[in-house]
């Protein structure tokens, strides 16, 4: 199992990677610092049948006393109206300060989970316990919680960090293809913005990791959590460093927003963003040719469209990308490549951008 810390202050926190930690999550949870008693574990419908049980015996075998509200699986779930079903929960379990809550599944059940912990009594505990490919290596890490609005993506949320996330990459076996190949997106992302020998690593070890080979996996997601957890670390907020972990995202957001939520996975938006960026930077960060197509072919092998879809509309993404919130006026504040495993920022308007993604 790889294990690490994210070096927060106050608010470190540690990671741990492996198959079959998921049994392990009460004894690190108290090895953690966290207190036995009352608890709540948040999950989506499809999860909560696949690993709820083992998640509640492992909880109870280290003295937590848990409950277990699921949510409707799926983008859609995470709403003002699911929100307020996870506080009605946490009231109902009679949670206090000193209680937590468990977040077991992919992002839209952390984000979800995140969100209620951060506000529920100003704050109770939060355990990250990701079961898909893109919260393994991206969103359980970080303390970013959100809920949609109707017109954007995570505009209603806060940074809330962990007391402890663990990542069973066993459960990604039971990844429907699609959702497995979309966490690769995220993969590719960081080999892009801050390590070119990771894109090197990717595509020799592509097949095994295809084949969801149990060691390839552990050795992608505590290389991909490694990555982030230091950025993180010197950027908690997302005021500087940290930004470049949006590669991709800018137009991957506003395209999951102006294409309806559920039509792209998340992943599946933030391929195409990647392709999207890499034009961009060869327009106006110097990135070259031969690179940016490198990468679009690692996104292809990994399944992942690289094409805006057909009938997208140039108005509608604007309207999306005007609520994007690195947006100043009309600019946005763009994540860019100079060369594959180096990245910069870079203010584009709304015209440069529909430019050059046709």
């Amino acid at each position: 199992m790889h294990s690490f810390r994210v070096e927060l202050g106050l608010d470190a926190h540690p990671v741990y990677v492996g198959a079959g930690a998921l049994d392990e999550t009460g004894r690190l949870a108290r090895k953690a610092g966290l207190a036995a008693g009352r608890a709540l574990v948040v999950s989506d419908s499809n999860v909560a049948r696949l690993y709820g049980e083992r998640l509640s015996a492992a909880l109870a075998a280290a003295g937590f006393a848990a409950r277990t509200v699921e949510v409707a699986a799926g983008e859609q779930s995470k709403s003002l109206g699911t929100l307020e079903r996870i506080y009605d929960a946490l009231v109902e379990a009679q949670l206090d300060r000193g209680s937590v809550v468990f977040a077991l599944g992919g992002g839209v059940v952390g984000d979800l989970a995140g969100f209620a912990a951060a506000t529920y009594m100003r704050g109770v505990a939060l355990v990250q316990v990701p079961t898909t490919m893109v919260a393994q290596v991206d969103s359980a890490l970080g303390g970013k919680t959100a809920i949609n609005h109707p017109r954007a993506k995570n505009l209603i949320g806060a940074f809330y960090q962990p007391r402890l996330i663990v990542a069973d990459v066993a459960t990604l076996m039971s990844l429907p293809e699609r959702e497995f190949r979309e966490g690769l997106a995220e993969v590719i992302k960081y080999g892009a913005i801050m390590d070119e020998p990771m894109i090197e690593a990717l595509e020799r070890d592509f097949d095994s990791i295809l084949r969801r080979d149990p060691a390839a996996l552990e050795e992608i997601v505590a290389r991909s959590l490694g990555h982030k957890a230091a950025v993180v670390a010197s950027d908690a907020r997302e005021g500087g460093l940290r930004k470049i972990l949006n590669y991709g995202h800018t137009a991957g957001h506003a395209l999951e927003a102006s294409s309806g939520y559920g039509n792209f996975l998340h992943g599946e938006a933030v391929a195409i963003g990647m392709v999207a960026a890499g034009r961009l930077s060869q327009a106006f960060a110097g990135l070259s040719a031969a690179e940016a197509e490198r990468l679009e072919r690692l996104i292809a092998r990994a399944g992942l469209p690289t094409a805006m879809p057909q009938g997208w509309r140039g108005e509608d993404f604007v309207s999306a990308m005007r609520l994007d919130k690195k947006r100043v006026g009309d600019e946005v504040e763009f994540v860019l490549l100079d060369r594959l495993g180096d990245a910069l920022t870079r203010k584009l308007s709304f015209a440069e951008i529909l430019a050059h993604l046709g």
